[in-house]
Parts: structure tokens; sequence; C-alpha cells
């Protein structure tokens, strides 16, 4: 009984994050910070779902697969979002008055 509330807890919990990730890449106004929207909460509300898998199912010989799927995904999430960075910034559909420090100026410059 427990188990279940705190399964369908982390549930409602996961889906909340997937949904922030949802309202951030569409409501956010530049590239850069919906890749941040992207990448953190889907992360974490992906975590939340797979402990609810792992608690409703009640079987130990499923958590090597649930923390493979978790640690893949933290894995490929940053090489995707770094991907899509430099896509952004080398299309120029970044406004370049919001960095800091552009360290792909000059990269940039050579290549046109």
């Amino acid at each position: 009984m427990i188990v279940d509330i705190v399964a369908g807890v982390l549930l409602v919990g996961g889906a909340f994050w997937a949904l922030a990730a949802a309202v951030g890449i569409l409501r956010f106004p530049s590239d850069m910070a919906r890749l941040h929207a992207a990448s953190k909460p889907q992360v974490i509300g992906l975590l939340m779902m797979l402990v609810a898998v792992g608690l409703t199912i009640g079987d130990w010989r499923l958590v090597p697969f649930l923390a493979l799927v978790w640690v893949l995904q933290l894995v490929t999430v940053p090489i995707s979002a770094h991907i899509t960075a430099r896509t952004a910034h080398r299309t120029a559909s970044t406004p370049y008055q919001d960095l800091v420090r552009d360290d792909l100026a000059a990269e940039l410059d050579e290549g046109r």
C-alpha cells in the first residue's frame, strides 16, 4: 500500500518535470534557454519515473536495467545539448548580446 502511494507520487512528480521541460522548450525565448529546459528537468523526471517503475514491479533483478537506462540518458543528454548549441551558434540563431564569452567566434570567422 505504501509502496503504491510512493510510486504514484513519483510518477506524478516525473510527469510534472517532463511537462515543465516541454513547456520550457516551447516558451523560452532563446536556443540556449531551451537547451536548459530540454535537458535538466527531463533527466530528473525520467529518474523519478524509473524509480516508480522499480518500486511498482518490486523485482530487484530489474534495478540494473533501470540504472542502465538512466546512466545512458545522463550520457546522451549533454552530448545532444552540446551538438544542438554548436549548431545554433553556427547558424547564427543565437543572440550574441546574451553571450558573456564567445569561444567559437574565431572558429566561425575562419570558416566564413
